[in-house]
């Protein structure tokens, strides 16, 4: 047996080592709870990252893409109708000819059209339509004919930046790179891939509409990669799919008149990739006089 003395000793031996196994206890819980607060923070930031940039990638149309379009990219067309997207594989789009570079100011082309496809531009087109005349563009496809109304009241220079291109021929040939069931048919890049990233030697700003009521079915629009970056690309808009597009993004300046089966046939086209399944072409656009009334 020790001594009372040694005996006290080892008493508060035991409760410092008891002290010290408690505090020891509560520093781990203490480190347990932090690691586990920032995990739930990392997460937590995570997850909201995730919810916003689903928020702001675009759908699409409107994704209705000029040289980045989506017609448009955008945030202006977060969903899209019910629609189904067509099954297969991305078709191969075909490379639209070799056409020419005007180097000097554009002068206005024959109303009967250039002999030689030109391909780039010096700089935007002056006014070529005559005041006061409607016109209309007779677009022939590798899926069918239809024929688009253009408003040159409501969007004077992007009705004209249409005449002049298609007289110039810069449409033929050229493919929808972008269909979007439901939504929009995409077209107008007129020097291939990357598809939806052209350069046409020049850009012209927005005419916007005064609401979203503008885009009715079938209506013709610019496409855009931004405030005043039209150029040559333009989308069709699907049965219902105008009211996902916002009227401050993209210039409406006509309406397809006739042969919208061929819109409908060209727009059940996309996979779930906004890809068309099979290629459809622009063969020629005519512009020409639209009808009295």
């Amino acid at each position: 047996m020790g001594t009372s003395s040694e005996k006290h000793a080892r008493q508060k031996q035991g409760r410092t080592t008891r002290v010290a196994d408690a505090r020891k206890q509560v520093r781990s819980e203490e480190r347990k709870r932090r690691i586990v607060t920032i995990v739930g923070v990392v997460l937590a930031v995570a997850l909201l990252l995730g919810v916003a940039a689903l928020l702001v990638q675009p759908s699409g149309s409107g994704s209705a893409d000029s040289s980045t379009t989506t017609a448009p990219s955008d945030d202006s067309t977060t969903t899209v109708p019910d629609t189904p997207p067509a099954e297969g594989a991305a078709a191969t789009l075909p490379a639209p000819p070799a056409g020419v570079t005007l180097e000097q100011p554009t002068p206005c082309p024959p109303a009967e059209g250039s002999a030689k496809r030109v391909q780039k531009f010096a700089g935007l087109p002056p006014t070529c339509i005559e005041p006061g005349t409607a016109y209309e563009a007779v677009v022939t496809t590798t899926k069918g004919t239809f024929t688009v109304a253009l408003d040159s009241e409501a969007a004077p220079v992007a009705a004209n930046n249409f005449v002049v291109l298609s007289r110039y021929r810069f449409f033929d040939g050229v493919p929808f790179h972008r269909i979007v069931p439901g939504f929009v048919i995409q077209g107008g890049d007129g020097d291939g891939e990357p598809w939806g990233n052209n350069d046409l030697g020049y850009s012209f700003g927005d005419e916007l509409p005064a609401g979203p009521e503008a885009y009715t079915d079938y209506s013709f629009a610019m496409a855009n990669a931004g405030p005043a970056t039209n150029g040559s690309q333009f989308f069709v808009v699907l049965p219902g799919g105008g009211q996902q597009l916002n009227p401050a993004n993209y210039t409406r300046f006509g309406e397809v008149t006739s042969g919208r089966e061929v819109i409908d046939a060209i727009g059940a086209l996309g996979n779930a990739n906004q890809e068309p399944t099979e290629a459809v072409v622009i063969e020629s656009v005519r512009i020409q006089p639209a009808p009295p009334g």
